[in-house]
C-alpha cells in the first residue's frame, strides 16, 4: 500500500493511511513517518492492531523507551507499555485514570526529554453516541512565532526549571475518586530531579524554533526574580493555549495516536464518568537518536511526509 498524509487544515494534526505499525517498518516507511510527523506535529494511524510486543517496536524505533517512575500500571512483561484507564476491576484500578489531565509537555522534567508518545486506543469512552475523551495539543513553534521579536530574543538567552513534582502534586490534589496517585517517595523524588531547560529549541526534523515551556513542569525562569519569573511564565503560559495554536483530537477505537512532544504541549479532556470506559496503552520514546543529525536527516530528506494524496 501507498502511504497517504491527509492534513487537519490546522497548524497541528494529520491521518495516515497506507501503513500497518503492526508489520515491520521499512527504512523508506519510517522516513515517510518522520516527515509527516514534521510536517503536522500529531498523526493518526487508524484501525491499527498493535499487541504491547508490536507498539514497544513501533516506538523503540524514535529513541529509548521510558519506564514511567512510578512503577505502576505496567503490561505484563512490557514495563514499557503503561495502561491509562478509568476502568475498575475486582475493586483495583487497572490503568492510570487522571493521565495528563492538564497542559504539559511530557518529560520536560527529565535530562533527557521526550520525543514521542504512541498510544492505542482499545476502549473510547461514549454517551449518547458522542465520543468523549479528546486529547488537545498546541502548537509551541506556532506559538513562538507569534511572539515579538524582542521577546523571542529574550527567551532565546534564558533557561528554565522543570521538575515532575509539580504536576504530580496538582493532580492528587485535586483528588476525587478517579486520583490514584500516591505520594511520591523522597527515592521518586531524587529520581527525578529538577532540571534546567532553554526556554527556546531548535527543533531537529524541522529547524523551527519551539517555545520550551508547560505550565504542567514549568516552575521558574532561572536568574530572574521570582515576582518577574512568575509574570512572564504567567504571561508565556496564557499565550502557549489561545484557540488558534490548538488541535483537538476525537479517539476511535483502533487508533495510534503519535505525537511530537518538543514541538506540543497536550491535555487530556476528563469529559466522562466513571462507567464511560477508556482503555489506552501508552509508550513514550525518548530525544536520545532525534537530536543526531543522520537520524534528523532520514526525516528531513523525505519530503512525501507532507504530501496529501
Amino acid at each position: 500500500m501507498t502511504p497517504i498524509v491527509t492534513p487537519s487544515g490546522e497548524s497541528l494534526g494529520a491521518r495516515v493511511g497506507g501503513i500497518d505499525l503492526a508489520s515491520p517498518l521499512s527504512r523508506a516507511d519510517f522516513a515517510f513517518i518522520l516527515a509527516a510527523l514534521a510536517a503536522h506535529g500529531v498523526l493518526c494511524f487508524p484501525a491499527q492492531r498493535l499487541d504491547p510486543a508490536a507498539q514497544v517496536a513501533f516506538s523503540r524505533r524514535f529513541g529509548e523507551l521510558e519506564v514511567h517512575v512510578s512503577g505502576a500500571f505496567q503490561v505484563p512483561d512490557h514495563p514499557e507499555v503503561m495502561i491509562l484507564s478509568n476502568i475498575v476491576a475486582g475493586g483495583k484500578p487497572i490503568g492510570l485514570a487522571d493521565a495528563g489531565q492538564d497542559w504539559h509537555t511530557d518529560m520536560s522534567f527529565s535530562r533527557t526529554i521526550a520525543f514521542v508518545n504512541v498510544l492505542h486506543a482499545l476502549q473510547v469512552p461514549r454517551r449518547n453516541g458522542r465520543v468523549l475523551g479528546d486529547t488537545l495539543f498546541a502548537d509551541m513553534a506556532a506559538a513562538f512565532d507569534d511572539l515579538p521579536a524582542a521577546l523571542q530574543a529574550r527567551l532565546e538567552t534564558l533557561t528554565a526549571t522543570h521538575d515532575f513534582a509539580k504536576f504530580w502534586d496538582m493532580m492528587r490534589a485535586r483528588g476525587g475518586k478517579a486520583t490514584v496517585r500516591q505520594p511520591l517517595t523522597e527515592a521518586q523524588r531524587r529520581q527525578k530531579p529538577p532540571v534546567s531547560q532553554p526556554m527556546v529549541l531548535r527543533h531537529p526534523l524541522s529547524g523551527r524554533r519551539i517555545l520550551y515551556a508547560n505550565p504542567g513542569y514549568t516552575v521558574r525562569i532561572d536568574g530572574l526574580p521570582a515576582d518577574e519569573s512568575d509574570a512572564l511564565l504567567a504571561m508565556l503560559f496564557e499565550h502557549q493555549v489561545r484557540p488558534h495554536y490548538r488541535f483537538a483530537h476525537r479517539w476511535t477505537e483502533g487508533d495510534v495516536l503519535l505525537w511530537d512532544n518538543i514541538r506540543t504541549m497536550h491535555n487530556a479532556v476528563p469529559d466522562y464518568g466513571p462507567d464511560e470506559h477508556r482503555l489506552i496503552r501508552r509508550c513514550q520514546a525518548m530525544a536520545d537518536r532525534v537530536f543526531d543529525p543522520d537520524f534528523a536527516r532520514l526525516g528531513a530528506h523525505h519530503k512525501s511526509g507532507t504530501d496529501t494524496r
